[in-house]
């Protein structure tokens, strides 16, 4: 049974986002691990309306918009990488979803 751990990284701050993603990418590859990715995801870009008041009723700001930059990986099969990558001390303006799933090969049992 093989393990697969998806990693997906996000943050306003692109810079910091590919530094961290390069330090996980190089890590895993020392251990010598299978990874996909990081696969790049278009930005996405949000707007948030802002009252001049806290009623609502005195008119409106511009608009706040924001840009958050999300990348994906995977390491497979691997498990000391994966835990490695997923205990990473990530700064604070990455967020960060690790997921852990595992793949049954051609003739195992599920248990």
């Amino acid at each position: 049974m093989t393990s697969v751990t998806k990693l997906t990284l996000s943050s306003g701050d692109r810079g910091t986002l590919d530094a961290v993603v390069s330090d996980i990418v190089s890590v895993v590859e020392r251990k010598g691990a299978d990874l996909r990715g990081p696969h790049t995801d278009p930005p996405t870009e949000y707007r948030v309306p802002r009252s001049k008041t806290l009623t609502g009723g005195g008119g409106r700001f511009s608009p706040w918009s924001y840009t958050v930059y999300t990348r994906e990986m995977e390491i497979v099969g691997h498990e000391d990488a994966a835990r490695v990558a997923a205990t990473y001390e990530f700064p604070p303006k990455v967020h960060v979803e690790v997921e852990l799933d595992r793949i049954h090969t051609a003739g195992s049992r599920n248990r």
